[in-house]
């Protein structure tokens, strides 16, 4: 259990916009999945709870004892995921899942939280001015190898989405601007080295239907466009709880998973759209002030990683909504249904809280 002289150093306003937010994706999700059979609002509850119970014990455990155990924690996932290219079940055209029995769970959401966690093992006693090759070189390894992994199965979304956790690390390290170009270099080169590698034709057809999705508008453009109709027709008040036409018609595609967004702004409009911005923006802010007042550099490291990717998923998923960025498949934090990336969320936010109610310890 968490010391209750802890408890003291609780960031009430961070725990508050997730409750709200968590909250607000039960209403969504139940809105926009009211025609479908599965009753995906009450899943969507429930893995809330068990987000919570997840929370307060990444909270209960002293977050240096997870960082010193960070390699008892990725060396499984990595194995889960080179299990998933050999022996994984094809899911929606991808082998991301592990099933067992009638649950399944997808190993590459915790890789998240277990590269944050090496990362700042291995930056923990960082203690020079300049990142050099070798430091570079080890950032590469504990970043690339479940990244290559998962974009193998193909999920290139979730795949991109561990760029920014070492982005965020080498940021902080103090690397050369130079190296930090070359790595953004090296990742535009990686996305269209996948346009051999890896990527589907339905893939390929989502980037080509970004830069002209009126080209085929009831094909590969057809989710760009129902989303930008939804998010447009919600005006400034919104048309009202259950009352958005994209999603109770069904004409807006992935509405209570990649595009719960745009119900929100079809049904909310711009008033309930700024409102949930302002919560995002809160998380974000209380995030990385956690990690600039860290008691340590690990604790520093870790906090800036998580609030780095929790920032990367809420910008990547409403410029996807906003037709502003390609559909890359990244669900938006505790609005998006599913249990593996609700659990990781909640468990990211209990780690930043970790660094915060121990900033003051001895």
């Amino acid at each position: 259990m968490i010391d209750r002289k802890l408890l003291v150093n609780l960031d009430w306003l961070l725990l508050l916009s997730v409750l709200l937010l968590a909250s607000i994706g039960v209403g969504l999700v139940a809105s926009a999945s009211q025609s479908l059979t599965p009753h995906y609002a009450q899943r969507q509850a429930a893995w809330c709870i068990i987000g919570l119970v997840s929370m307060l014990v990444a909270m209960s455990i002293d977050y240096h004892r997870l960082i010193d155990r960070a390699v008892l924690f990725y060396l499984p996932i990595v194995a889960a995921l080179v299990y998933l290219i050999i022996f994984g079940r094809i899911i929606s055209g991808a082998q991301s899942w592990i099933v067992i029995g009638s649950a399944r769970f997808q190993p590459s959401e915790f890789a998240k939280v277990t590269v944050a966690l090496m990362l700042a093992k291995y930056f923990a006693d960082f203690r020079q001015n300049i990142v050099s090759r070798r430091e570079l070189g080890t950032v590469a390894w504990i970043v690339g190898i479940p990244l290559l992994l998962t974009a193998a199965q193909p999920d290139l979304g979730t795949a991109a989405t561990l760029f920014p956790l070492a982005g965020a690390a080498l940021i902080l390290a103090g690397t050369r601007f130079k190296w930090l170009v070359a790595i953004g270099l090296f990742g535009i080169l990686f996305c269209f080295a996948s346009w051999g590698l890896f990527l589907k034709d339905y893939q390929k057809a989502r980037i080509v239907s970004f830069l002209t999705p009126e080209a085929d508008p009831r094909g590969s453009g057809y989710h760009s466009i129902q989303s930008r109709i939804a998010v447009g027709s919600g005006g400034f008040y919104g048309k009202g709880y259950k009352q958005g036409s994209q999603s109770s018609l069904e004409f807006l595609p992935a509405r209570h998973t990649d595009f719960v967004f745009s119900v929100l702004a079809e049904e909310e409009g711009f008033i309930g759209t700024i409102s949930v911005l302002g919560l995002y923006s809160l998380l974000l802010f209380r995030g990385f002030r956690t990690a600039r007042h860290a008691r340590d550099r690990s604790g520093m490291y870790l906090a800036a990683c998580l609030t780095t990717l929790l920032a990367f998923h809420i910008i990547i998923n409403i410029g996807m909504v906003a037709g502003l960025l390609p559909i890359t498949g990244i669900p938006v934090p505790f609005l998006s249904y599913g249990g593996s990336f609700l659990l990781v969320t909640f468990t990211s936010i209990g780690l930043i809280m970790n660094v915060r109610i121990r900033r003051t310890v001895n």
